[in-house]
């Protein structure tokens, strides 16, 4: 048994190629994982249960599907799907992790984070998320119209994209004294977490003890990967090769 774990899938609705990518997942690979763990973004925005389950009804119901069938799941809100709420993990099953948490995974405790934390340098990004992550923020915010905060997200949409056209990559990836911090912190060897969308592992080196870093994988057109941990270690899976495996062969071939 091992323990699953997606973020940044950044789905937009129903309709999305991602979003059938991670129905099939969900039917499929994911029963048979001890555990699975959503660490944010799922979603490219959420602008509160009411208004954004009705353009996820097929999401929401395989995460339904799954959970009843008995496979434990957690979700981390992201700097995206900030709003989720009550109503979204009720309907999905999906039990909501304060970010950061510290779990136990097959004997080695583990952080588990969104990312966006500790990215510091983002002086921009910080400031924000120290707006949505308070509650009393994001009860004000859905107490706005529903039309209104349609709007509101389609233009800090906008100037998110345009603001990290303008930024130095470097800005926006992981700062290594606050991840090191960080792991201090909550006295653990290793960190898995999303964001940054540079999936890779990297050693990480704590006052002479040997600590790990693991980044997933965020989803696109051409990448869908679930990472997998279990008594052995970490492990990437592509989804992409199970689903060229079930295409017909090509008939001049």
């Amino acid at each position: 048994m091992a323990t699953h774990f997606i973020a940044d899938l950044h789905l937009q609705g129903d309709d999305d190629v991602n979003a059938h990518r991670l129905a099939a997942y969900l039917a499929g690979p994911a029963r048979a994982a001890d555990a699975l763990y959503v660490l944010g973004d799922l979603f490219d925005v959420w602008i509160g249960d009411d208004g954004s389950l009705p353009r996820h009804r097929a999401t929401v119901a395989a995460f339904a599907e799954l959970t009843a069938a008995g496979v434990p799941a957690a979700f981390m809100r992201g700097n995206r799907d900030f709003a989720v709420g009550a109503a979204f993990a009720e309907a999905t099953g999906l039990r909501i992790l304060d970010d950061p948490t510290v779990v136990d995974l097959h004997g080695t405790p583990t952080l588990l984070t969104h990312g966006d934390g500790l990215c510091t340098d983002d002086h921009a990004h910080q400031a924000f998320r120290a707006k949505y992550t308070d509650p009393a923020w994001r009860a004000r915010m859905l107490r706005i119209p529903l039309w209104l905060r349609r709007l509101i997200a389609v233009r800090a949409r906008r100037r998110s994209a345009a603001g990290k056209a303008r930024k130095a990559a470097r800005i926006m990836d992981v700062n290594a004294d606050a991840m090191v911090e960080a792991m201090r912190r909550h006295g653990v060897a290793r960190l898995i977490h999303g964001h940054t969308h540079r999936p890779a592992s990297h050693h990480v080196d704590l006052d002479g003890e040997a600590g790990a870093r693991h980044v997933i994988a965020d989803w696109r057109a051409d990448q869908a990967e679930v990472m997998t941990v279990d008594a052995r270690g970490v492990h990437r899976h592509s989804l992409l090769d199970a689903e060229h495996a079930r295409r017909p062969a090509d008939a001049t071939g």
